[in-house]
């Protein structure tokens, strides 16, 4: 894995902008204490390289109407490559579906799905994703109360590297 070369005031910005995105340039350069000049120069080269992947509204799930979280564990019939593709794009395709990850283990994939209630997941396991031919067997955990979510990447790693 190549570790990016990134010296003390881009690895500032990053800890910063995973904080708060939208804050200005202005703000940003004065907390590092640079120039706003070199300050955007640098966000955008970070930009540019795809360490900053974007930037997005966090949305309060349950202000919005999306109480119940689900994680989702699925096991697949058959590892073959056309049944992986397939499934991966099934699940891409599934906006109720926020994050999916191939895993080892007992399950093939773990899903963390939203819904408005318990009702709704009953519609989304019977209707679609258990009709996909390629899931065997599904395992639901229902999130009771999330302690720690969406937390910031930690870059503590990077210390040292660079200039």
């Amino acid at each position: 894995m190549l570790i990016p070369d990134l010296d003390a005031f881009d690895r500032e910005i990053l800890r910063i902008l995973q904080g708060n995105g939208r804050l200005s340039n202005a703000e940003l350069s004065e907390r590092i204490h640079l120039s706003p000049t070199p300050s955007l120069r640098r966000v955008k080269a970070l930009e540019q390289a795809g360490i900053i992947a974007g930037y997005q509204a966090k949305l309060d799930r349950h202000k919005i109407g999306l109480g119940l979280t689900v994680i989702v564990g699925v096991k697949v019939d058959g590892h073959r490559d056309a049944n992986a593709v397939a499934i991966q794009e099934a699940f891409r395709a599934m906006p109720e579906v926020i994050s999916c990850h191939l895993v080892s283990g007992e399950v093939d994939f773990l899903l963390e799905c939203v819904f408005p209630d318990i009702a709704r997941y009953e519609q989304f396991l019977l209707g679609r994703l258990l009709k996909l031919p390629m899931v065997k067997d599904v395992q639901s955990n229902f999130v009771i109360r999330t302690v720690k979510g969406g937390a910031p990447l930690p870059l503590d790693h990077l210390e040292g590297k660079g200039v």
